[in-house]
Formats: structure tokens, sequence, C-alpha cells
């Protein structure tokens, strides 16, 4: 089944919902960035909050950007979003390996560590609007739940994950079998009955992945866990992925603000150069004369 977003309302529109199936977007960006297991859970968690935020922008020139920095092995993570829930994404370290919880679930809370998590909203004004807050537990969800009560003051529940399967042909050893969330948030009207429904349903709800490696639907995923008197009204659906606007003009022009000591010496080694795209890991190669005719620009 291809990636999806539904955006929804439910408990008589007390509620607004976006609920989210993201296994392709997730598998290409670990293939994309060679990502380990721990990595393909922290980053894929954060991609899927990234494409459910991305739905709540107004404008095809809106940009979303969410960092995560913290003192953990992975070091950080950072996604961006457009409208048309289309995001990228890295993290510091792909590589970062830790044991499983004790639960037996990937540690990505201890792979992230203390730190912050920093949301911009780049929406055409002077100055984009940055929110930041405390991690709380290094596990996306937890934060991102966290983040819209303090920062945003608006009370939310939101889920992610992402669950792997062993696979002899993955370099990791592992691939995506399924991945999305949900990000339920209350509507001014809410009453204290819906409040306690829904917290009652939090506490009965499995996990995302649990539900969605039987189904991979986010209206099965979010009809779990509401229930069938819930009053689902869907108003919108998205199809989200894992895309990167970069070209070697892009990383030319990057190539022209660096330092002109450094690029004079790059000239010097007269060896073609190799310059990654940090979001999505594709390669763009400039020769010397390449090189030298930048010079020419940056003078």
């Amino acid at each position: 089944m291809h990636d999806q977003i539904i955006r929804a309302t439910a408990l008589n529109a007390t509620i607004r919902i976006f609920s989210a199936s993201t296994r392709n977007l997730v598998e290409a960006a670990r293939i994309a960035h060679g990502l380990g297991p721990v990595a393909t859970a922290a980053l894929g968690r954060l991609l899927s909050a990234g494409a459910m935020m991305g739905c709540t922008l107004k404008n095809k020139k809106d940009l979303l950007t969410l960092n995560i920095r913290g003192s953990g092995p992975i070091g950080g993570l950072t996604v961006t979003a457009d409208s048309l829930a289309r995001v990228k994404g890295y993290a510091l370290n792909p590589l970062v390996c830790l044991p499983a919880r004790p639960d037996g679930k990937i540690d990505v809370g201890g792979a992230v560590g203390a730190g912050y998590f920093q949301i911009i909203k780049d929406m055409g004004l002077k100055e984009p609007y940055a929110g930041q807050v405390t991690l709380q537990t290094g596990e996306v969800a937890e934060d991102l739940t966290y983040y819209f009560a303090v920062s945003e003051q608006t009370p939310s529940i939101v889920g992610l994950g992402v669950l792997m399967e062993k696979d002899e042909n993955s370099v990791s050893g592992g691939i995506v079998k399924c991945a999305g969330g949900f990000i339920i948030q209350l509507m001014p009207e809410a009453s204290l009955d819906t409040i306690s429904f829904l917290e009652e349903r939090i506490v009965s709800f499995p996990s995302v992945t649990e539900i969605l490696s039987v189904k991979a639907d986010p209206v099965y995923l979010i009809n779990k866990l509401l229930g069938d008197d819930a009053k689902i009204a869907i108003t919108d659906t998205v199809k989200p992925s894992f895309y990167c606007n970069c070209d070697k003009e892009r990383v030319e022009k990057a190539l022209i603000s660096i330092g002109k000591d450094e690029l004079l010496q790059m000239i010097k080694d007269n060896e073609t150069v190799e310059v990654k795209c940090h979001f999505c890991n594709s390669a763009y190669y400039f020769t010397n004369s390449d090189l030298q005719r930048i010079s020419k620009i940056r003078a």
C-alpha cells in the first residue's frame, strides 16, 4: 500500500486528527542514508511527524523544520517538510548502535539523550517562527506532545512508531516493515468528557506499529485508537513522500559561499571534489575546471 496521511475530525468535531502510514518514505530514507536500525527508528518517527505537521502549512512555499539535538550517541536529527507532506532529513550519526530496551524495543531515547526539540516555521514573513522545548524522553512522540502543550498551547496526543524486520539482502540487516503515527489535538470546545475518553483510549491502545503491522492504513489506525462510536469524519487525504529538491546548481552555490582559501586549496589539490547533500545523501562531483570557474564567480 502507498503511504498516506488523513486529516479528520471526530467526537462531534471536538478533536482534529492527523493519521499516517509512512513505511515507504521511511524505507527510502533508510536506503538513502544507509541508516542502522536505531537511526531508522529515530529519524523515521521524526519524518512521520514532519509529514503530518507539513499538512498544516497553508502556502506552497511554507516550510517546517524539526530539529532534535541531544547528548546521546546519535547526536541529533533534522527534518524539513512542506505543505505537500514532502519530507527529507538526516541523523548526525546514521550508524549509532545500542542494545534494545528491556521491553525489546529500539532505544531511541537512549540514542538521543538529553537536549532540546526545536521547530521552525518559515511562512514567508520577515522572521520565521521558532519554538523550542527541553527534551522530555528523547522518544520523539512524547517530546512533540510536550512541545505542542508548552510552545503552542495546544493540548495534543502524539503516537509515532517504526518497526524493523530482518532482511539478509539489507546491509544493516533490516528493512522497515511499517511506520507511521497520529497527532490528535483538542479543539477549544472539547469537554472534560472528551478528554477523559481520550485518556482511557490511549491507556488501552497497544502501539502504533502493532496496529500498522496488521494493516498499513491510517484510517484503520485511527479507528482502532478511537473506536467505532467516535464519528470520525475524514476531511482530506495526502500522499507523503521522501523528497529532496537538491541539484548540482544548488550545491554549487554552497561551494561559492565557502572560504576563499579553502576553495583555492581544493583547486591546488587538483582532484575531483565530492559534495553530498545532508538531507538525501546524493553526491555531486566538481572537477578542477568546475572549481576554477566557481572561484572566479566568488571573486
